[in-house]
């Protein structure tokens, strides 16, 4: 018997796996219940009382031994120096430590977003990132002359002069008001290009959220609910708004959209200026032309318009402090988003 007991022990040290299955083969004949050492366990009952207790000694120097080996053989496979095919499973083998991926803040940002509009009745529309004159600008009251028409501000398709890289989703909007009938009520988040210099501050890939209603009786009132609503719900329930009058060719009367500093309470510090608001946006009522210019009847109906970067929220509600972090996919900045809750 201690023959055989040596005879399988030289077995097992002699053993190799370059494969899976032959990991298995070595499982099977040493570790198992029918293995072949479990097998010289059940033969105890044969050996002599006096025996008994130097063979069970002997029987569990060759279990170790077994145990041993085969965690060496897993060792190997995994370093993948014999010929190790990953792509097997192996229920035996220990788990391995994935490291999960982590959401980017501007996916975080604009999802919040919508899921915050899709409870009040926005539905989401989408358009092409490259524009005709029409619906990048003509529609939306621009005037011939307008800035936003000369190459510095705009990226121009250099074979035509009409054709252009959308500088708003507002060009979205124009093709639901050209394709649906009021009531309208959608939200155009999307990657929008200007002509700027890239810095902390700007850039000239960045992404927008608009949103557009258009019903019967839709009153500035509306807008102002709609917009203290959404900054409730994205800052806190303790923000307020404020609205300040400007000018944006589609919309009439205009307005800059402000939120009260949620960083300091409105006590002043270097992200509101010192001044307890922050500016987030701008919005106004659809200006009667835009309806015209889209088959709608501006003496039946009205509407209000909104739009924001979604960086400059992003920004506000992570604190972060350069715009070029949401584009130069470090590691180290984007792993601090792996657990935001919203």
């Amino acid at each position: 018997m201690k023959e055989k007991v040596e005879a399988l022990k030289n077995e097992i040290l002699a053993f190799s796996a370059t494969n899976q299955n032959e990991l298995e083969q070595f499982r099977l004949r040493f570790i198992s219940r029918k293995s072949v050492v479990g097998e010289l366990f059940n033969e105890m009952k044969n050996v002599a009382p006096e025996e008994r207790k130097s063979f069970g000694q002997v029987l569990n120097e060759l279990k170790n031994t077994a145990q041993d080996k085969f965690k060496e053989l897993i060792a190997s496979l995994e370093k993948g120096d014999n010929g190790f095919d990953e792509n097997v499973i192996d229920p035996t083998l220990p788990p391995s430590d994935d490291k999960l991926g982590s959401i980017h803040p501007l996916t975080i940002t604009k999802a919040r977003i919508v899921e915050i509009f899709k409870r009040i009745g926005f539905n989401v529309s989408e358009g092409p990132e490259i524009e005709d004159d029409w619906h990048n600008f003509s529609a939306l009251n621009f005037p011939e002359n307008h800035p936003a028409r000369e190459m510095q501000d705009t990226f121009f398709i250099e074979k035509d002069p009409d054709i252009a890289l959308r500088t708003h989703t507002s060009s979205v909007q124009v093709r639901v008001m050209e394709n649906g009938k009021p009531p309208i009520r959608t939200l155009s988040p999307g990657r929008v290009f200007r002509n700027e210099a890239i810095s902390a501050r700007a850039h000239c890939v960045f992404h927008q959220v608009e949103g557009l209603y258009i019903d019967k009786n839709v009153s500035f009132k509306n807008l102002k609910e709609t917009l203290l609503y959404f900054s409730r719900e994205f800052f806190g329930k303790d923000t307020k708004i404020r609205l300040r009058p400007s000018f944006f060719p589609f919309t009439e009367p205009s307005a800059e959209l402000d939120i009260s500093c949620f960083l300091c309470n409105q006590k002043g510090c270097n992200i509101c200026k010192y001044t307890g608001w922050v500016e987030i946006g701008g919005c106004g009522m659809v200006d009667p032309n835009v309806l015209e210019n889209c088959k709608i009847d501006p003496e039946e109906y009205t509407g209000f318009a909104f739009g924001m970067g979604i960086e400059r929220i992003a920004m506000l509600k992570y604190q972060i402090n350069d715009l070029r972090l949401f584009t130069e996919n470090d590691i180290r900045f984007l792993k601090q988003f792996r657990s935001v809750n919203w």
